[in-house]
């Protein structure tokens, strides 16, 4: 398992939303990112958390991690076990007063989760060797995971949206 951080929400070249994950520890040379394709719900999500930004109203992970403390879990880690025929699968480990729970998960949930209550994402060795771009291939600075254009839009997008859009 290799420890990853959220580097950001991107928008790719076909307006598909993706959330690129970057190993914590890796090397100059070789570095490597995985990009996963999100929902844009899910996608908001992510991106409000690592903002560190409050909706009006809670959302879904808002949500879960209300209910987790409110009977006393935490999430010990996050985990994106595996990736098969293009789908990623990841497991949510729990902390409960009486033991540990692993929880099956869809990474986008997971992160979205890690990313409001501070949890550790790890990433299976065989996720990043199946799944991971160079750094140099990515079209984009490093540190700007959104160029100016994507970033204003994406930005329109958070202030535009609107409770009804998360009603199932």
């Amino acid at each position: 398992m290799v420890q990853v951080r959220v580097i950001g929400v991107a928008l790719d070249s076909a307006r598909q939303y993706v959330i690129l994950l970057r190993p914590v520890a890796d090397e100059e040379d070789g570095a490597r990112m995985l990009p996963i394709w999100i929902g844009a719900q899910e996608a908001t999500s992510i991106a409000i958390a690592v903002e560190g930004a409050e909706p009006p109203r809670p959302l879904a992970h808002d949500l879960m991690k209300t209910l987790l403390e409110t009977v006393s879990a935490t999430v010990e880690r996050v985990e994106v076990t595996r990736i098969d025929d293009g789908t990623f699968y990841a497991e949510i480990t729990l902390r409960l007063p009486n033991g540990t729970r692993v929880l099956d998960a869809r990474p986008s949930d997971a992160i979205a989760l890690a990313s409001r209550v501070g949890a550790p994402i790890w990433v299976a060795d065989e996720v990043l060797d199946d799944a991971g771009i160079p750094v140099s291939a990515m079209e984009f600075r490093e540190d700007d995971a959104l160029d100016e254009e994507k970033l204003e839009e994406f930005k329109r997008f958070l202030e535009d949206v609107d409770p009804e859009d998360f009603q199932g």
